[in-house]
């Protein structure tokens, strides 16, 4: 949440430089606002070699192809996200194999942690957000929802030894 006001003193909040940057803060009792980033996790899960994606029913990315991916709830382990949002998206059970890496970039509040995944069960199902499902060769993809997306895959490719070819 961003704030207006100052919430101690009702003052109303100014951009002023703050450890470094300029930050909404309040020039009467110091306060200063630091928005929190937003943690998205996704699972890169394969079977046989190839990689499970959904299609996106929302945007950003509507139509486009990504991981099972989604929003970490607060108090929520980071772990339990990522099984979650692979069931609810596309109605499989994985077994998280490790973390792939952690992705940001400046001036976007979102950090996407992935991690590597096996199917244990259940076959790839549309869930609620998703249009299609897919299990794609690694150097056949379609087009993909997010810039990450490439490195996220050329990680997993390194991490699993899998080929382009």
């Amino acid at each position: 949440m961003m704030y207006q006001f100052c919430p101690f003193c009702t003052r109303p909040l100014m951009p002023a430089e703050v450890a470094g940057q300029v930050r909404p803060a309040c020039l009467a009792c110091g306060f200063a606002q630091f928005p929190d980033p937003k943690v998205v996790v996704g699972v890169v899960a394969s079977r046989d070699g190839k990689v499970l994606l959904q299609q996106r029913r929302h945007s950003p990315g509507k139509g486009l192809w990504s991981f099972p991916s989604g929003y970490v709830d607060a108090g929520e382990r980071v772990e339990d996200a990522a099984l979650r949002e692979v069931q609810e998206e596309v109605q499989v059970e994985v077994h998280l194999d490790g973390l792939l890496g952690v992705y940001s970039e400046p001036g976007n509040p979102v950090i996407f942690i992935a991690y590597r995944g096996t199917i244990a069960s259940g076959e790839p199902a549309p869930g609620h957000e998703s249009l299609d499902v897919g299990l794609f060769p690694p150097h056949q993809m379609p087009p993909l929802a997010f810039p990450h997306d490439a490195e996220v895959l050329e990680d997993w490719k390194r991490a699993t030894r899998v080929g382009a070819g």
